[in-house]
């Protein structure tokens, strides 16, 4: 387990110093700021030689102050030095200054956030000051940062500029309601790189000032993605120019994704865009009913696209070519799963087009599965071609089949119940990395259909970590560096079980508590009464 620093030596130095200068001791009012009263020492500073009469002023006793505890956020800083300080907190005058131009977007976002001044990019320093640097030889990854009170300032540092931002949103919060940020200095990272939120806005829309509200949330949190699945057989909820056809009434705009693309930039977030196929294609289908699978009976297959026509492939890649000028971030979530052609006892026999095409593209032994992974590997080429990092769900990878998946292809696993379900140990053996979406601990499923429940912060809190990928066991620790991170999902399977707000407040303490072990996945140190507690405060 990660240990809380606290460097013995600078406490026994702080204090040998105070009781060699004559200082007033204090007692430890326990909320590392100054303590509530103090008394005088013995008169250890006396001069035994000195005349009993002598009129010579005693110094001016020099307040001293209780030894500083843990800064207390969501999620909890890694690692701790206490010191004796009046700590800082924001006063009216004090400057944000930044010792790089590339940190004035957190300089002005932090200065606005604590009523700051925000006096850019400067070489000098003044009491109150927060001072945000880069710090190439800090050490760590890009999101890990140093944050050092002292003497009536702040400096925050690291590596890159998320994770000086980070930083920033330890401090906003260590002074939340009027609070101070202990003295001390505080050194921070996260345990796992990929921390994430899904959204379900194709079966439900949200306006976009509900996206942005969460944006700000999550990035409050340390959280580093969103995922926005815009594609589904209930609609499809952006303007899209290649093929407006498909888009729902109730949409986004391009320029609403482009706002909420730009804020979440800011937070470093990156938004991850979801177009799932070739199943969960029913609003696209609407409009190209020529593209609808149907089986040897000619009975259309809900949600599925014939991807044995030539056409259906265009259609997609038109899409994703089209949207990835739209979301410039690497991740890009393909898809994948329940492709109803494969949950039938014979796919061969159900779908012939698809046999015949199997056989066409790889042989006398090619099957329906061989077909749907090449499908897969196709679209992985697309957003390959623009730089991007392919994703798909677990069960879009079949088992036995001649055509494997691209190595590339992250899993983001979230079942164990499909047809054929695969442990998620048989994808990390491989080599293969891994998101976890657990939908036994990760997954809220509007309405609860299909023996779903919403899951708690107090269950992700207690009983889940990142290797916790399926049901409720732990993948084997040696596996632990292929799993990415996790996200917390919301589906709305049944759209109109509830609205926008009751969706953020259902939500609220899931995120925290999901984020709480992505960035430490031991056990927490607060119960989760008091973990809820502080939850509270800072909100």
């Amino acid at each position: 387990m990660r240990t809380r620093a606290v460097v013995v030596a600078a406490v026994a130095a702080t204090v040998a110093a105070g009781v060699g200068l004559g200082l007033w001791a204090s007692g430890d009012d326990g909320d590392g700021g100054p303590a509530g009263s103090a008394r005088p020492t013995s008169s250890v500073g006396a001069s035994a030689a000195a005349p009993s009469a002598s009129r010579t002023p005693s110094p001016s006793p020099t307040r001293s102050y209780a030894l500083s505890r843990s800064p207390r956020t969501i999620p909890a800083v890694q690692a701790h030095t206490p010191a004796r300080g009046p700590g800082w907190r924001p006063q009216r005058g004090a400057r944000v200054v930044v010792s790089d131009a590339a940190l004035a977007g957190e300089g002005r976002l932090v200065a606005g956030e604590l009523g700051l001044t925000y006096a850019g990019e400067r070489s000098d320093d003044r009491d109150g000051d927060l001072r945000l640097a880069l710090d190439d030889g800090a050490g760590g990854g890009p999101e890990s940062y140093t944050m050092t009170v002292r003497g009536g300032r702040v400096s925050i540092s690291g590596p890159a500029d998320s994770g000086v931002f980070y930083g920033t949103r330890t401090l906003k919060q260590e002074v939340h309601g009027g609070g101070t940020a202990p003295e001390g200095v505080v050194r921070d990272a996260p345990a796992k790189p990929v921390r994430g939120f899904s959204l379900d806005i194709a079966r439900k829309h949200f306006t976009a000032g509900w996206i942005e509200d969460r944006v700000r949330e999550l990035g409050d949190l340390k959280f580093n993605q969103l995922q926005l699945h815009f594609s589904d057989d209930q609609g499809f909820r952006i303007e899209s120019d290649s093929h407006p056809e498909i888009v729902s009434a109730q949409h986004l705009t391009k320029a609403e994704v482009r706002k909420i693309v730009e804020l979440a930039a800011q937070r470093h977030i990156t938004v991850v865009p979801e177009i799932d196929s070739p199943g969960h294609l029913g609003a696209v289908l609407a409009a190209h009913p020529e593209l609808q699978l149907r089986n040897v009976s000619g009975v259309a297959t809900r949600g599925a696209i014939d991807i044995s026509k030539d056409a259906s492939a265009k259609i997609v890649d038109d899409l994703l070519d089209e949207y990835a000028g739209l979301f410039p971030g690497v991740p890009w979530h393909l898809g994948g799963d329940e492709y109803q052609a494969l949950v039938v006892s014979n796919p061969e026999a159900s779908y012939p087009q698809l046999a015949a095409a199997a056989k066409e593209a790889y042989g006398s032994g090619g099957t329906v599965a061989d077909l749907t992974t090449g499908w897969l590997n196709d679209r992985a080429d697309t957003v390959r071609a623009h730089d991007r990092t392919p994703q798909a769900w677990n069960d879009g990878f079949f088992r036995g089949t001649s055509v494997q998946p691209d190595s590339d292809i992250q899993v983001a696993y979230w079942t164990g119940k499909e047809i054929g379900a695969r442990q998620p140990v048989e994808y990390l053996s491989t080599g293969r990395e891994l998101i976890n979406y657990n939908d036994e601990f990760l997954y809220y499923v509007l309405g609860q259909p299909n023996n779903f429940v919403y899951p708690t912060g107090q269950r992700i809190y207690e009983l889940w970590t990142p290797r916790v990928v399926r049901g409720t066991l732990a993948v084997p620790a040696n596996y632990d560096d292929q799993i990415l991170g996790g996200y917390f999902a919301v589906w709305c399977d049944l759209a109109n079980s509830q609205t926008q707000a009751q969706v953020a407040a259902g939500v609220r303490m899931p995120l925290r508590a999901l984020v709480q072990k992505l960035w430490d996945a031991e056990k927490p140190a607060l119960s989760w009464t008091d973990f809820k507690a502080l939850a509270d405060r800072l909100d």
